[in-house]
This record gives C-alpha cells, structure tokens and sequence, in this order.
C-alpha cells in the first residue's frame, strides 16, 4: 500500500499515526520530493470512481492563487490532470493507493471501513 503525504501536514500526521496503531503497513511517499505523474494521476482517478475535483487540495494557496475553483470547470479531465502532476501541494493529502483502492483525505471512519476490513 502506498501512503501519501506531505510530512508537516497535520492531517497527514494524524494519518500516518493511525495506519502505525492499526498496524497497517504502507510505503510513505513525500508528494513534494516525488509528485505524482500524470499516468498515475490518470490511474488513481479512474480506478477511485471519485470526481476529479476530489483530487485537489481545495484550501491550498496555489489552487487559490490559480484561481482553480474558476477554471477547473472549463477545463477537460486530461488538462486538470496534467496541472495536477506539475505540483504535488496541488494534490489533496493523504492520499493511500492499494491494488483495489484509493482514498483521498484522512476521515477516521473512512479509513476504518476501508482499510480495517
């Protein structure tokens, strides 16, 4: 399984404490150091069955300096993509990839069901 995360998100912090304590094994992942490319991007997406947007950190400041709540509308899913794979704070965080499952952003409960099953 792989983890995700920005390591001084706090989000992802609480995370990766919770995988740890449900002695879940995973590969940590520093989305700055190794964003994700566009294949894998493309990969996740289809295989999550979540809408595109869900993809993106909302409430970071480059998506706000961009504009993106604006443009992302106008945009094909092979452009959002793309502009995703050019930063990974662009990304929302923690993402967790396994053989049959993506989730996006850390909600306990969530996590519960799909990972403690």
């Amino acid at each position: 399984m792989l983890f995700i995360c920005y390591p001084k998100c706090s989000t992802c912090k609480k995370a990766k404490k919770w995988l740890d304590e449900n002695n879940i094994g995973y590969t940590e992942r520093h989305i700055v150091e190794n964003n994700p490319t566009y294949d894998e991007l493309k990969e996740w997406y289809e295989k999550s069955g979540l809408p595109l947007k869900r993809f993106f950190n909302t409430s970071g400041n480059i998506y706000k300096e961009q504009k993106l709540k604006d443009k992302l509308p106008t945009m094909s899913e092979e452009e959002q993509l793309k502009l995703l794979a050019t930063n990974g704070m662009l990304v929302k965080r923690p993402l967790v990839i396994d053989v049959d499952k993506v989730i996006i952003g850390f909600k306990e409960i969530e996590w519960q069901e799909k990972l403690n099953s």
